[in-house]
């Protein structure tokens, strides 16, 4: 490599490696706060409820219409695959990184998923969410926790619960990643 190459490259190095800042500032502002992705779970866990709600009101259609249109507003299928696993699931549909799948899940129904019965479905009234940690990069947020589910039974539910949020260029917060499952117990 020349002397006049390697001055050329340092020069272009040096540029690069400054202007990330610039372009975030001066492009792009969408940097998640924790307010946001705590709003956006809590809507995750009134979305639930209200889905619940719909399917003793109205029925299984107009649950499911009502789940459609969570899935659209909450998650991220626009964007492409979402990273799904819920948490009563089994092989081999045990990932959901479509929108059928994940309807599927929530309100059952489906033959293509014979073994869905609807989790959404299940009579939630309250749905709590502790987080043990959010971490927050830019546009996306990961976080890990439980999310509490009473019925109106009062049966109390506790899953583990990771997510992971992006927020889109145009300010929507859309769930990407999504892990569920039951807490692990050992056996006595």
């Amino acid at each position: 490599m020349s002397r006049r190459s390697i001055l050329a490259a340092g020069a272009l190095f040096a540029a690069v490696a400054t202007a990330p800042a610039a372009w975030a500032s001066s492009t792009y502002t969408g940097a998640l706060t924790e307010a946001e992705v705590l709003a956006a779970q809590k809507a995750w866990g009134e979305a639930l409820v209200a889905i619940a709600k719909e399917h003793e009101a109205g029925g299984h259609a107009k649950a499911k219409a009502l789940a459609s249109t969570v899935l659209d507003k909450a998650y991220g299928y626009n964007l492409g695959p979402v990273l799904f696993k819920p948490t009563l699931t089994s092989s081999p549909q045990t990932f959901r990184t479509t929108k059928d799948g994940a309807l599927a899940y929530f309100v059952g129904g489906d033959s293509a998923y014979p073994n869905d019965k609807g989790f959404a479905l299940q009579g939630w009234r309250s749905v709590e969410i502790k987080n043990a940690a959010v971490q927050i990069h830019g546009d996306t947020a990961s976080t890990v926790g439980n999310v509490i589910m009473t019925d109106k039974a009062g049966k109390v539910t506790v899953v583990d619960k990771s997510w992971t949020f992006k927020k889109t260029d145009d300010g929507a917060i859309r769930i990407v990643a999504h892990h569920s499952s039951l807490p692990y117990s050992v056996a006595k």
